[in-house]
């Protein structure tokens, strides 16, 4: 395989390199929750439906599940139902015979075809239309199909596994999809956390994607600075993995300007628990000290981002000395007393 589609193949998370199970589900409750659930589901045929939003690294599981499967020797078949227009949708899955329409000059197989003793990922199965989801109600519940034009039917075994970023149960009140393909795919469904929710992980991510990224562009940069790593982890991130991997993809091109242009996060509530600082009858002085101190973390941020991370040029920009600088990062939780980020 050449190097570059190699790299390609390794950072999506290909069948001939997966990144490791330490990578793709990481230390985080949420994920090791995943992984518990899928290892009992591996070696079955059951259909699998994946839900969570758009980045969280969907088709990356999908194709960890297929090499722990035994259906590992075949293939794994992705389509994606949101970027293959409606019209040609059916004939991309289940094929055409010669003569079927104009312009079918020959036969061909569809992916559904493809993935005979392999795996069939079906991304963005919300974005199906009425007529074709039941002619895949049909397949998923006995393995048969027919190409268009075609007068036999075929038989096909393959593992199903679904993906969608929507909440198919409102699609079905919507009228949308239908409930008997639902209730077919999702015999097992499982959802992926935002990367928000297993900040744990981002790190790991990082570097791992630093060095994919490396040996995709045949560039060698720096190691991302603790700081930086910790000023990543406290992103909202609302593209998830995604996002992340095209961010580490900035750094390993341009170095540290990557961060500086990097939309710098909302600022967050001061209390996310308990009620409102109302409610809970806490003084207006201690209020305000806490909201000054949190703006103040922001700035010290957004400026330590600004100037690449380099300390003195920011005292300089806050028109602070460095010593009171060090203090305020330590005192905002930047960093420990040894320097290193937290």
């Amino acid at each position: 395989m050449p190097s570059a589609a190699k790299n390609k193949t390794e950072l999506l998370g290909g069948t001939s390199h997966i990144p490791p199970d330490e990578i793709v589900f990481g230390c985080s409750p949420a994920m090791s929750a995943v992984h518990k659930r899928l290892e009992r589901i591996c070696n079955t045929n059951v259909p699998v439906l994946m839900c969570g939003d758009a980045g969280t690294g969907k088709e990356t599981v999908a194709r960890w599940m297929h090499c722990r499967s035994p259906y590992k020797t075949g293939q794994f078949v992705k389509v994606n139902c949101a970027a293959i227009p409606g019209s040609l949708l059916e004939s991309e899955l289940f094929g055409y015979e010669k003569g079927a329409f104009t312009g079918a000059h020959v036969s061909k197989p569809g992916r559904v075809e493809l993935a005979d003793h392999g795996t069939l990922f079906l991304d963005e199965i919300a974005d199906l239309d009425m007529a074709l989801q039941s002619k895949l109600l049909h397949f998923v519940q006995d393995g048969t199909f027919s190409r268009i034009g075609g007068e036999s039917e075929k038989f096909v075994e393959t593992r199903i596994i679904c993906s969608t970023n929507r909440d198919l149960e409102q699609e079905i009140e919507a009228g949308r999809f239908r409930a008997d393909l639902y209730y077919r795919i999702s015999v097992f469904q499982i959802k992926l956390p935002r990367l928000s929710e297993r900040r744990e992980d981002v790190c790991a991510l990082a570097q791992y994607f630093q060095g994919v990224y490396q040996r995709q562009f045949g560039k060698e940069c720096d190691p991302i600075e603790a700081e930086t790593l910790h000023f990543l982890k406290n992103l909202p991130w609302p593209g998830n993995v995604r996002e992340l991997s095209n961010c580490i993809a900035r750094y390993v091109l341009i170095g540290q300007d990557a961060f500086a242009i990097k939309p710098f996060p909302k600022q967050t509530p001061i209390s996310t628990s308990g009620g409102s600082a109302v409610t809970r009858g806490v003084p207006l002085r201690s209020i305000a000290k806490e909201a000054i101190r949190e703006l103040e973390r922001n700035v010290i941020l957004e400026a330590l981002r600004t100037n690449q991370w380099n300390r003195r040029k920011t005292a300089q920009a806050l028109k602070i000395s460095y010593r009171a600088l060090i203090y305020k990062i330590r005192d905002a939780g930047l960093i420990s007393r040894r320097g290193a980020a937290v």
